[in-house]
């Protein structure tokens, strides 16, 4: 009874914002400016997102995804400018073998999961590339290469979206509760975090190095994308599919090199990596809005319980690496 008391609340709420259009885009424009403010951290950005994704409704739906996959290249790029080259070069080669190591595990495991929970072979592969990889860029990069149909990539993304989320709240909470340092943070972010974007607001939240760490070793991460969808279509035997790595990527080395061999550059860098952080905050809550109640619907309980059991075990695993062995 309560339940439906409340299902009800709810459904009055939503059809009084659909009779009250401009209200509604009062309400997000206002919340994007806080975002943009500094009184509004990533994680708080999420949970404003979400909710008005399942309250208020998202005025702007349609154009979501192409402003979150814009935001999100220009925040990682201009973060660049925050970094210098002999560091990232350094945190690349102490999460290489992290890297090869987890990607690999990542797939069998995910693998050996599709086969027990008798889960459709390419949403269960989608799933395991996304959580081995980058989370939605790499499922966007290998679904043509396996000719995954819409419906199996918007699973697989459902998967993802809907961990990345309690990710980017709960990572920060366990580092400091575990006690690791900035490096140690910043590489268990980049191994066990899917999306970028809540890789790099979990470390910007928990440090600077643990955030030059993070985006450093995720980005070297994401090349992976090539490879494995190269290996999924001889696998999945399709040929002939383009197979695209982000160019962010190689926006962001030059951003490396401006900052650490252009002393001119010093003097703009600080503004540009505060733009893009408030950058970053802001594509977080938009990421939010799009967790609409379609969305967790259409993932399905099977999948679910695969990507959950993949981020744990990789999780898990990575972080006892991290503080016993790598130590």
């Amino acid at each position: 009874m309560a339940k439906r008391i409340e299902v009800q609340h709810s459904n009055r709420i939503q059809r009084f914002f659909d009779k009250h259009i401009s209200l509604r885009e009062v309400v997000f424009i206002v919340l994007v400016v806080l975002c943009l403010s500094p009184l509004i951290s990533p994680p708080v950005a999420l949970v404003l997102g979400i909710l008005i994704a399942q309250v208020v409704g998202h005025p702007y739906l349609h154009l979501n995804h192409k402003a979150t996959h814009l935001l999100l290249q220009i925040a990682v790029v201009g973060l660049g400018f925050g970094m210098n080259v002999k560091s990232a070069v350094a945190a690349g080669k102490e999460g290489f073998l992290f890297t090869v190591g987890s990607i690999a595990f990542t797939l069998i495991l995910g693998w050996v999961l599709s086969k027990w929970l008798k889960i459709e072979k390419v949403t269960s592969f989608l799933i395991s590339c996304g959580t081995a990889i980058c989370g939605g860029s790499a499922i966007a990069a290998v679904a043509p290469a396996i000719k995954a149909r819409e419906k199996e990539i918007s699973v697989a993304l459902g998967v993802i979206f809907i961990l990345n989320s309690v990710a980017l709240v709960v990572f920060p909470i366990i580092g400091h509760w575990v006690g690791l340092s900035q490096t140690q943070f910043g590489l268990w972010c980049a191994i066990a975090i899917h999306d970028t974007s809540s890789v790099v607001g979990a470390a910007a939240k928990y440090g600077s190095a643990a955030l030059a760490v993070a985006t450093t070793v995720k980005l070297a991460r994401a090349l992976w994308i090539l490879p494995v969808s190269l290996g999924a279509s001889v696998a999945f035997k399709n040929k002939g599919n383009n197979v695209k790595i982000p160019c962010f990527i190689g926006f962001f080395v030059i951003a490396l090199l401006l900052n650490t061999y252009i002393p001119r550059v010093h003097s703009i860098a600080p503004y540009v990596v505060q733009v893009s952080k408030a950058a970053l905050t802001l594509t977080l809550f938009l990421i939010g809005c799009g967790l609409t109640a379609k969305v967790v619907k259409s993932v399905g309980v099977r999948p679910f319980i695969q990507g959950v059991l993949l981020w744990f075990a990789i999780a898990g695993g990575s972080l006892y690496v991290i503080m016993h062995v790598a130590a």
